[in-house]
């Protein structure tokens, strides 16, 4: 489902502040798969997920997804593939629109604009049943500004958003870390259950050495641009922090503090 190929990307190039953000790396990603991201604060993570959404160009190298090449595709053209998630809250949704507004923006992702009414028959129950399910009581809500809503709740909104059209890849780049605990466990829970749901190919950026080991079937921890340990199936399912740590300390000049106490 997604095959990258020896991509790179130096920002500033040539200048003081040159930085290799990435550095020919490869990385495939079977139909189905859900990848955990880690790594130290530099390592490439969302440098990563933005050059596969399109926020920016790679130097070189190639991004297929679903076999289609969108190395050169713009981000705009190339959403109709992706889903998205990020770490602030207040990304991914029009704070000033309803709910119902925002739910329909996504449900028309890719679509062609014409001059036409928005809502269709069926969108109003349609959304009351998906935000039902979110069992977050936003189901009587859609006409409430989404400005409005806790972090968590946009959170959630946000990832049903991302994945109503089903995606090709869903792409969640630290989804919880604006987000108290308890409110975090919820929407990591709800994430699981979509992804599993819905067969989704999904890469996603933690801090939290615990959800890199809960959720998923697979794990890469980036250094310097680069992965520097893949483990999949059985090897991921016996990682235990404290190995995944002194990969950290093989792999990084240092370990970080939200690294450590995640």
């Amino acid at each position: 489902m997604l095959n990258v190929s020896h991509i790179s990307k130096t920002f500033f190039k040539g200048t003081p502040d040159e930085k290799k953000a990435l550095q020919d790396l490869s990385l495939t990603l079977e139909t189905g798969d859900f990848c955990t991201v880690v790594g130290s604060n530099g390592a490439g993570k969302s440098t990563l997920l933005n050059s596969i959404a399109g926020a920016f160009y790679v130097d070189s190298g190639h991004i297929l997804i679903d076999g289609v090449e969108v190395t050169r595709m713009a981000e705009f053209r190339r959403a109709k593939y992706i889903g998205r998630v990020f770490q602030d809250p207040m990304k991914g949704t029009a704070s000033g629109m309803w709910l119902e507004e925002n739910l329909i923006l996504a449900a028309r992702r890719g679509e062609p604009r014409r001059l036409c009414w928005a809502f269709r028959k069926n969108d109003h129950e349609q959304f009351r049943q998906m935000l039902a399910g979110l069992d977050l009581g936003l189901e009587d809500r859609l006409q409430t500004q989404i400005g409005l809503l806790s972090g968590g709740q946009r959170q959630a909104v946000t990832l049903l958003m991302a994945t109503m059209k089903k995606p090709k890849i869903l792409l969640l780049d630290e989804p919880t870390a604006a987000l108290d605990p308890k409110t975090a466990a919820k929407v990591l829970s709800l994430t699981d259950s979509i992804v599993k749901e819905n067969h989704l190919t999904t890469l996603m950026i933690t801090h939290n050495m615990k959800d890199a080991l809960r959720y998923g079937n697979r794990l890469i921890m980036m250094n310097s641009g680069r992965i520097v340990a893949d483990y999949k199936g059985e090897e991921k399912q016996n990682l235990s922090i404290e190995s995944l740590l002194k990969k950290f300390e093989e792999t990084s000049e240092e370990v970080s503090d939200r690294i450590i106490l995640g």
